[in-house]
Order: structure tokens, then sequence, then C-alpha cells
């Protein structure tokens, strides 16, 4: 019986054709269940020399916050990578999952190269792509190119929620990126909803109607 390995490989790409010149894309997002700020989804294509990789490349989620910030300046210099987000106003008007779809096509459409095949993270693939796909579960723990997508994609949220919060103090974002904390519940019903909060969370709305 084999063992799982602990870091993602490979493999997923290869059997898209990477061994034979096909330009193979990961694709992951983050930023869908917080309360605030923006979906951001990321494509990245590995370099042909594989020795420029940075060791410890895994699922984002897995790694501690300076791990990722020292992983990402790397993987952005050695990497062919493009980012996309769907704003506040996307996801309330189009829902969370259509937004996330519209911020990987965002991401998709801005790669200088136009990949042969896109690996994406998840189980739902986006309509409309203009090359092969395939959906991975748990992608960024099991696919490089998707891990690698994971940091860069997860760093620059991190960042976005950074300004963020020196711009609307109280609810935390520097810390909890915009997801549902406690000091961030917290302020949301104290202070209220700033225009950065998705409205059409429920959290959020309970929030608004409470206040007025």
């Amino acid at each position: 019986m084999s063992i799982p390995s602990l870091f993602p490989d490979l493999s997923h790409e290869d059997a898209a054709g990477r061994n034979n010149g096909v330009l193979v894309a990961g694709m992951d997002e983050v930023g869908r269940g917080p309360l605030a700020g923006p979906v951001v989804a990321c494509a990245a294509i590995l370099p042909t020399d594989l020795t420029l990789l940075p060791a410890g490349i895994t699922d984002s989620k897995k790694l501690t916050e300076k791990k990722r910030e020292a992983l990402a300046p790397v993987l952005r210099e050695v990497c062919s990578f493009s980012l996309g987000m769907a704003s506040v106003e996307e996801i309330d008007s189009l829902n969370i999952l259509q937004a996330t779809f519209l911020a990987m096509h965002r991401a998709l459409e801005g790669l200088p190269h136009k990949p042969g095949f896109v690996l994406i993270d998840g189980n739902q693939t986006p309509k409309g792509l203009l090359c092969p796909a395939r959906t991975i579960v748990q992608g960024d723990s099991k696919c490089l190119s998707i891990a690698a997508a994971s940091i860069i994609a997860k760093v620059a949220r991190d960042a976005i929620m950074r300004d963020l919060d020196a711009l609307y103090p109280g609810y935390g974002w520097a810390s909890n990126a915009g997801y549902g904390a406690p000091v961030h519940m917290q302020a949301l019903f104290k202070l209220g909803p700033t225009p950065h909060h998705r409205r059409s969370f429920a959290p959020v709305r309970d929030a608004e109607m409470q206040l007025t």
C-alpha cells in the first residue's frame, strides 16, 4: 500500500500533458467564506525549470502566515500567474459562487500565455472556459500548481484586507481577513456594516437590520 505524499506533486499536471509541452495552469480561490472583502482567484503556471520553485509549497491553509509571506514573492517571480477578483458588489448581485467563477475567468484571461489545460481546486468548473479543465477536490493539497496558486491568492487577499483594516479599524480584518471571528462579529453588530461588507450574507443583513 502506497503512503500518500505530505506535499502536492506534479502527477495531475503530467496527466494533463505538461510533459508533452501543454501549458497547464493551476487555479484556486480565496475568500468565499468571509463576510467582507472581495473574492480572489489565482491562475498559476509553474516554470519549466522546477528547480526554481521554493521548497515547502502546499495548501496555503496548512502554512503559517510567515511561511506564506516567504513563499509568495518567490512564486510570483518564477511562475506565470494572474489574479482575478470579484468585488463585494458583484458578490451581492451574482451570489458568491457565480462571483467566484467570474474571478476565475478574470484570472485565466489575465495570464500572459494562454494555457492548454487548467486544473481547478474544488468540484465545480466555471462555464465558458477557453480551454479544457478538470476539477480536483482538495487540489491545493494534491496538485503543485494549484498549491502555488493558493499561496499567491491568499497572500494577495490578506494584503487587501490589511489595507481595508487601516481604513475601517475595529473589525480586526488585518488578523481575521474578513471572516466571522468574534472580534469581527462584535464590531459588526456594534459599528454596523461597512461598504466592504457582503450584504447578501445573513450575519451582515442581521446586523444592518438591528441598527436601523
